[in-house]
């Protein structure tokens, strides 16, 4: 069988980088611990997380370069997990 996978050379700087903003979320993360926002405080550090993975999952798991097909999965299942949690937002707040 022949393999005809394309390998993307991603260099150094753009690791380097995306490296940068994951640790400056993360410290934006930390901090924002330290300042009452009320029930947004939860909303803050998940709407980090959330940008902090799509992070990892673009450039570290290379979903850059894959097929339109599985951005449109990944999406979609993203999707569903921010529907999930906002109807549990809803749910806890009107209880």
């Amino acid at each position: 069988m022949e393999n005809n996978e394309k390998h993307h050379i991603v260099s150094y700087r753009s690791y380097f980088v995306i490296l940068l903003l994951l640790l400056l979320f993360t410290f934006i993360s930390i901090a924002i611990t330290q300042i009452e926002l009320g029930s947004y405080n939860v909303a803050g550090a998940l709407l980090l997380a959330t940008i902090k993975s799509g992070l990892v999952l673009y450039f570290f798991m290379h979903l850059k370069f894959d097929k339109p097909y599985l951005k449109l999965m990944v999406g979609f299942v993203m999707a569903v997990f921010i529907a999930v949690i906002v109807i549990t937002f809803f749910d806890y707040y009107y209880r």
